[in-house]
């Protein structure tokens, strides 16, 4: 992955936090009790959370075929995506 294991961690936590918070807003205008909107919050916060660590997961198990794709080419010139990119605009 291009980014750090602390960086993605970040990321997670920010988004999960951002994405509470307008759960939190939305259901704070809604005629529900304090405990429904609580519990919704946080249930949204903790899944969006795991929704972006599994997608980070799902990332890392896809990179490496794509790797390989561009690394597997015959000819050692067209080795490294930039070497291939610049030859595609050629």
């Amino acid at each position: 992955m291009y980014i750090s294991r602390r960086s993605a961690t970040v990321r997670n936590f920010s988004v999960s936090a951002v994405n509470g918070s307008i759960t939190l807003a939305i259901l704070l205008i809604a005629p529900l009790g304090l405990a429904a909107v609580i519990i919704n919050t946080a249930l949204v916060t903790m899944t969006t959370y795991i929704v972006c660590g599994v997608s980070d997961k799902v990332i890392l198990w896809l990179e490496p075929e794509q790797n390989a794709e561009l690394t597997s080419s015959g000819k050692g010139e067209y080795r490294s995506a930039k070497n291939l990119i610049r030859h595609l605009r050629k």
